[in-house]
């Protein structure tokens, strides 16, 4: 074997990774010990003796805690691997970082707003205030085929974005807050020409004061429609439809125009993690945003119950005690909320993560922040809240993939880097994503679904070249080029506003 078949991350860790499935027996060329079991391809393997009780680090972070004594060469994983309590060092501020200046910013094609704002697509969004107006709304999306809009070449699409909430929850509550910042900020998106609301009527989530919320618009581009004040769902359909023709127009008349990319906003996420995302995709993505918010431009990290046990990497990078307490305060927050809800922090990696060989929350949440890179953390924001901060921030969204990315694109951003080891099936209505496969095989294998590839790392590739290859990715998606997912279709059925509180 050669001594890229194991990657030793650090030089204290306790395991080594697995690139390739080892067999036991095997004689590992960077070590003086064989291998004892079957190791697949992601999965640990014990660098030395470890005894029951011992942390177990990776990354030169604790990972777990060993169950059982762990020999040399041994699998490491749930059978001998498990969680454990112990101290972090929160470290708030001591690792800022300022980031090199840019000497000739990079720019996209964008559509330029009215209100400043500029899109990376150019949609009219037919978005529902309850479940109960989701038949209509897709009927109206539906009536604007491409034969229909062929007339039109600068709209990319009439889109439904229905979704199960609206009523049978409290009219004041954090529920109601949540969808309604969700709604709100989706109409404010800058990839959103026009937008029409369509309710039901007597729904507690009202029309009006949304469209109050979401305060000065393009005249005519934001509309409103009420089943019941209209005679019903047919004759609903049909002023929807009359209402989405007048805006094709003006919708059409815009243009993309150079922007600097200090105006794009990207999303940070993930998906079916494995062994390697952590190791190739994560930091990979993480070394894109730095470059990004080099240029001044923003990227959201999210999915707080993904990066339990790792956030003291993060308040360790806060511009301030207030922004670092406040984020910490958000992991208390979901402590109380799945304790309250019967569950609790480390009920992951899914099954999904652990054949791809992660073991604990705390060796997922470790991986996970590395796709936010090493530059400063500049602001704390909750679900679907709009980020006006530049530079790296941090959003509160559940780890569940169509929640997290809708909380993202309602607060503002245009495009949405993916990371996946085991191939999620994802994409984000009106808002590009960008898949990003953490190994080879994959982007082999489901290659229809993946925009670029990150596992040639493990092969030779400097992670400097996949970083600027993400990068030069999010310059040209933004700036048009179709994504997988969009050319597949996926977006609609992922639009998920996040559902808090008893439904009632």
């Amino acid at each position: 074997m050669t001594p890229s078949s194991v990657i030793r991350l650090h030089t204290h860790d306790d395991v080594l990774i697995a690139t390739q499935q080892l067999l036991p027996g095997t004689a590992l060329a960077s070590e003086q010990w064989v291998v004892r079991d079957l190791i697949p391809p992601g999965h640990k393997l014990a660098a030395h003796d470890i005894k029951a009780g011992a942390p177990v680090r990776r990354y030169n972070q604790i990972i777990g805690f060993a169950k059982t004594d762990i020999c040399t060469g041994q699998h490491v994983h749930s059978h001998n691997l498990g969680m454990g309590e112990f101290e972090r060092d929160y470290g708030i501020g001591e690792c800022i970082r300022d980031l090199p200046k840019v000497a000739h910013p990079a720019t996209f094609m964008g559509y330029q707003r009215p209100n400043g704002r500029v899109g990376t697509r150019n949609y009219i969004a037919v978005m529902a205030s309850v479940n109960c107006s989701a038949t209509v709304v897709r009927a109206i999306a539906r009536h604007f085929n491409p034969e229909r809009l062929a007339a039109f070449p600068n709209i990319d699409g009439v889109i439904a974005l229905p979704h199960p909430l609206g009523c049978g929850m409290g009219v004041v509550s954090e529920g109601m807050d949540i969808l309604r910042r969700t709604l709100v900020g989706y109409a404010r998106h800058p990839n959103f020409a026009g937008v029409l609301f369509v309710g039901l009527g007597c729904e507690q989530n009202q029309i009006a004061p949304l469209v109050e919320m979401v305060g000065a618009h393009e005249p005519g581009m934001l509309q409103q429609v009420v089943m019941q004040a209209e005679g019903g769902t047919t004759a609903a359909i049909k002023k929807g439809i009359a209402q989405i023709t007048a805006m094709l127009a003006r919708a059409n008349a815009y243009q993309r125009t150079p922007t600097p990319v200090s105006e794009l906003i990207v999303g940070l996420n993930c998906g079916g993690s494995d062994g390697y995302s952590g190791i190739t995709a994560n930091p990979a993505l993480g070394g894109a945003s730095d470059l990004l918010v080099a240029q001044g431009g923003t990227s959201i990290l999210s999915e707080t119950p993904e990066i339990y046990g790792a956030e003291h990497l993060l308040t360790r990078r806060a511009a301030s005690a207030d922004i670092a307490h406040k984020l910490i305060g958000r992991i208390a927050w979901w402590k109380d909320y799945t304790m309250r809800n019967g569950n609790q922090m480390d009920n992951n990696p899914s099954v999904g993560n652990k054949a791809g060989g992660l073991t604990t929350i705390l060796e997922k949440s470790l991986g996970a922040v590395a796709k936010g890179g090493t530059s400063t953390l500049n602001g704390v924001y909750l679900y679907a809240e709009q980020v006006d901060a530049k530079g790296f921030v941090y959003m509160d969204t559940p780890g569940y993939d169509p929640v997290s990315a809708t909380g993202q694109a309602a607060g503002g951003a245009q495009i949405i880097c993916f990371t996946t080891g085991r191939g999620s099936a994802f994409g984000c209505a009106g808002v590009p994503t960008i898949k990003l496969a953490t190994n080879n095989a994959l982007f082999e294998r489901m290659g229809d679904d993946m925009d670029v590839n990150c596992g040639d790392l493990i092969t030779g590739t400097a992670m400097p070249v996949i970083s600027q290859r993400i990068f030069d990715a999010i310059i040209r998606h933004a700036s048009g080029d179709k994504v997988r997912s969009e050319v597949l279709g996926y977006g609609n059925d992922e639009f998920l506003p996040w559902q808090v509180g008893a439904v009632m």
